[in-house]
């Protein structure tokens, strides 16, 4: 991926080293039942919300972000240039539709982070909050993207943060709250589904940005979209559920198959339109 020398965003937080980070919600015993069912009907793993509260002791206020803006270090200029690029594609997406593409932040964090969904520790991966409009990545994330699901390489870790800047517009556009509100009444197996199609919407949204960045800037390069689908088939259920429990069970769903996921992604990459994205008529 060519991404040096490309834009910075400011919009990166950086609390790598800190204890905490953020400044989310700190929760006590009696606030477990109401953490879960909001975790649940958010579509955020619990652990996002009660990852580390046993451990905080209910913290002692919000760390301060060691840096706001473009990091110094390798990692932190990646991360960074991948977002300003999403920043600037969503803009030219949203401008050319009469909208005004509000960009989310991006926190930065080392083992856990307290957010506006609750505490994160690292085992959750990457993740957006819709109750703060962030993204929060642990960058060791991608090493395990490389060893533990063998997805290498630097568009795959782009593909990652372009899926989660693709949850911020679903939340934009008003997408996230609908999905949301279905899934009030539904059943498990239909609340499943519904979050399938809010992921696979994503990934087709990651693929939206990459169609418009390279016409724009000319970004990838050979093998770039290889590692991409690489990836979105390395974090697909069946792929995870085989490696982890030896069978699969697809009404447990919740983020799709490798085959779906690699599919819209490929539908957004090709296209460059948002409105080929519309998992929800399918």
């Amino acid at each position: 991926m060519r991404w040096q020398g490309g834009r910075r965003s400011d919009n990166v937080e950086d609390y790598r080293g800190s204890r905490f980070g953020g400044g989310g919600l700190k929760l006590g015993v009696g606030g477990t039942l109401i953490a879960l069912v909001a975790a649940y009907f958010l579509g955020i793993d619990p652990r996002v919300i009660l990852g580390i509260a046993q451990s905080s002791g209910g913290g002692s206020g919000p760390d301060r972000p060691a840096q706001v803006g473009p990091p110094p270090d390798e990692m932190g200029q990646f991360v960074s240039v991948v977002l300003g690029d999403t920043e600037d594609t969503w803009t030219a997406i949203f401008q050319a539709n009469g909208r005004q593409y509000i960009p989310p932040k991006l926190d930065l964090f080392t083992q856990q982070i307290s957010t506006g969904c609750g505490f994160a520790d690292s085992g959750v991966g990457p993740f957006y909050c819709p109750a703060d409009s962030k993204v929060y990545l642990d960058p060791s994330f991608f090493q395990e993207l490389q060893t533990r699901f063998q997805a290498p390489g630097d568009f795959a870790q782009a593909y990652v943060i372009a899926h989660e800047v693709g949850h911020h517009v679903q939340n934009l556009l008003g997408t996230e709250r609908k999905v949301r509100a279905a899934q009030e009444n539904a059943s498990e197996v239909e609340r499943n589904q519904l979050q399938v199609r809010m992921e696979l919407q994503a990934d087709c949204y990651a693929g939206v940005w990459a169609h418009n960045a390279d016409r724009a800037r000319q970004i990838i390069e050979q093998g770039d979209v290889e590692e991409a689908l690489g990836a979105a088939s390395a974090v697909g259920d069946d792929t995870i559920q085989r490696r982890t429990q030896g069978h699969v069970v697809p009404d447990s769903f919740t983020h799709g198959s490798a085959k779906q996921r690699m599919e819209w992604f490929q539908r957004g990459l090709d296209s460059g339109n948002v409105g080929n994205c519309d998992t929800f008529a399918r």
